[in-house]
């Protein structure tokens, strides 16, 4: 197998990056789309309260991390918020139905977690505006792996022990 150019690289990576930036900041437009109501009764009846507050919170957390990632910018730091956003989701919507996303389980949010933590360790690329600030350098690798994981982890499990009520199971 064949070595990429830089060149290369930098073309693969900011595909991959924008494509996947765009993709979770339209999720999170989403949720503002139809009117953050419907998604605030959504996020009560799982047991996020204030609902609103939560709906809110999830909708802008998704379409600002989400450009972050598709400019570069702060890109582990943005990659954190994916990893805290889907470990909330993960827990308390996919969690109680397993594994596999066929019948609404956790894999997606694992995998969408999985690939933010991935552009946080691959860096930003060239092509970025950390690249054109010299963040690149030194929030990639191990140390970008590392952020988008520790403080996406933990600020999920911290928005849950804060906020997260489970409504009580029905007879």
């Amino acid at each position: 197998m064949a070595d990429l150019s830089a060149t290369e690289f930098s073309v693969v990576l900011v595909a991959f990056r924008v494509i996947f930036g765009l993709v979770f900041a339209g999720h999170g437009w989403a949720k503002r789309k139809g009117g953050i109501e419907g998604t605030a009764k959504w996020f009560d009846s799982m047991g996020m309260r204030p609902g609103r507050v939560h709906a809110q919170l999830a909708s802008l957390t998704e379409i600002g991390t989400g450009l972050m990632l598709a400019l570069g910018v702060l890109t582990s730091f943005a990659a954190a918020g994916v990893v805290g956003v889907m470990v909330v989701a993960g827990y308390t919507t996919h969690r109680k139905n397993g594994f596999f996303i066929v019948k609404s389980g956790w894999e997606y949010t694992f995998m969408v977690a999985l690939t933010a933590v991935a552009i946080a360790g691959l860096g930003p690329g060239d092509w970025s505006v950390d690249a054109a600030l010299g963040l690149d350098e030194t929030l990639n690798g191990y140390v970008g792996l590392g952020v988008a994981l520790v403080l996406g982890v933990a600020g999920g499990v911290a928005q849950l022990a804060a906020f997260y009520r489970p409504p009580a199971a029905s007879a």
